[in-house]
């Protein structure tokens, strides 16, 4: 049986699961649990799945997922702040909130707005809401996050984390297709010390590395 190696720190991984006929391994190192790249969808159908997302503006429920975000940054970061809203969706809620109470937040999402000329910009503080889960490439998507980072920038993240109660096999992040790599507090203290990221602060959903 060939090898499997972590795509976040590189290390030989084991069979964890198999759900609905795809594989899944855990990295003894990081403490990921990710989808093997072989079961990944075609990139025609992640971008379809997104399409699907009920994130617009007119959507309460949506709106109060997202508000741990909004209120992390209105009340950490001024209108002289650039921020980033990476892997924004469709339809941008965030940073249009932000925008409209006079932050500076650009859009960036390689489906829908794949504005190439801002990853080699830098910023104060950096969005990624529902995002990290669908890297197929973490230690690449992280390196380039790192390094768009100001000193003393932010890497903003909300995603459902393992926790030890998680019982994999049942738990319904997971079930999403798109969603191929999942994060432990033990994962996100591997990404903290791989690029001494200062800070850590894990709350619920929301996680925040300090450059």
């Amino acid at each position: 049986m060939q090898k499997q190696y972590c795509s976040l720190c590189n290390s030989e991984t084991k069979h964890f699961l198999t759900f609905r006929k795809k594989d899944y391994h855990k990295c003894s190192n990081c403490d990921a649990i990710f989808m093997l790249p072989e079961f990944f969808v075609s990139l025609e159908t992640e971008k379809n799945r997104y399409e699907l997302h009920s994130d617009g503006s007119d959507n309460p429920g949506y709106l109060s997922f997202i508000k741990p975000i909004t209120d992390y940054v209105k009340n950490n970061f001024t209108t002289q702040d650039k921020g980033l809203d990476f892997g924004a969706g469709h339809s941008v809620v965030i940073a249009d909130l932000l925008n409209r109470s006079s932050l500076n937040v650009k859009i960036f999402d390689p489906f829908f707005h794949n504005y190439q000329e801002l990853l080699n910009d830098k910023y104060d503080y950096i969005i990624a809401c529902e995002v990290v889960e669908h890297f197929h490439n973490p230690l690449k998507e992280f390196t380039l996050l790192y390094s768009m980072l100001n000193p003393n920038g932010k890497l903003i993240i909300m995603t459902d984390p393992l926790r030890e109660t998680t019982i994999f096999s049942n738990w319904y992040y997971k079930n999403d297709e798109t969603h191929v790599f999942f994060y432990s507090l033990k994962t996100f203290q591997f990404i903290k010390e791989k690029f001494q990221f200062k800070e850590l602060m894990i709350n619920d959903r929301l996680t925040v590395l300090k450059k």
